[in-house]
């Protein structure tokens, strides 16, 4: 059981509950139009109570994204291919939910609350980059890609790719992950074979690289 900046015990469901009731406002009304006191009414607690643990309507709605994330972010399977894929379709389904959806949409609003933007980046938008940098520099150690690949740029163009997309109003990719990933993967310069059939729709199984990487196949065209 969680414990209250007082010392006193924190039910953690009450929490789970607020959290969980603030993603379907988000998802429902949107930001703008979510209400603490509604949130906690539904959660069967008190808006002080909701204030003592997120002291800002911003601080609820960041917590309640982020904690969706947390859940849904896969474990490290060892093959460093595999996992970039599992993020980056996790990061799909995150960042298409309703409530994820209106969280993106008011970042980009000008007059949007800078205490918002800012705990929107450092509990959503970092985390997530920070699982796709490890993936790549396990991928990287372990001799899959080259030493030397940029995994800054390749971290912002999995991501930027996504919005790009979403703010000119396209619809996903099909297997957008796997391809993406694939994408990612040849131009840090990793070497592949054709897909396998335990492999996503779309995707190539990587290996790690030889003395003559000229001599590596490289699975079907991703695009």
């Amino acid at each position: 059981m969680a414990t209250s900046g007082a010392g006193r015990p924190r039910d953690a469901s009450i929490d789970q509950r607020v959290l969980a009731v603030a993603a379907s406002h988000l998802a429902r009304s949107g930001y703008e139009a979510m209400s603490v006191s509604a949130v906690a009414e539904e959660a069967g607690t008190t808006r002080q109570a909701v204030y003592r643990r997120w002291p800002t309507k911003a601080d609820l709605a960041t917590a309640a994204v982020a904690a969706l994330a947390d859940e849904d972010r896969p474990d490290p399977t060892g093959d460093p291919f595999a996992d970039l894929v599992a993020e980056l379709e996790s990061f799909r389904r995150g960042v298409s939910r309703p409530d994820g959806l209106s969280l993106v949409g008011t970042m980009l609003i000008d007059s949007a609350d800078p205490d918002l933007v800012a705990l929107y980046r450092s509990r959503v938008v970092l985390p997530r980059r920070a699982a796709l940098r490890r993936i790549l520099e396990r991928a990287r150690d372990g001799g899959f890609v080259d030493p030397d690949a940029d995994l800054d740029v390749a971290v912002v163009v999995m991501t930027g790719g996504w919005y790009a997309r979403a703010l000119a109003g396209e619809r996903p990719l099909r297997n957008w992950a796997a391809r993406t990933a694939s994408f990612v993967w040849r131009g840090l310069g990793g070497a592949t074979v054709p897909a396998a059939s335990s492999a996503p729709t779309g995707a190539s199984v990587p290996r790690s690289r030889s003395p003559s990487p000229a001599s590596e196949p490289f699975g079907p065209s991703a695009g």
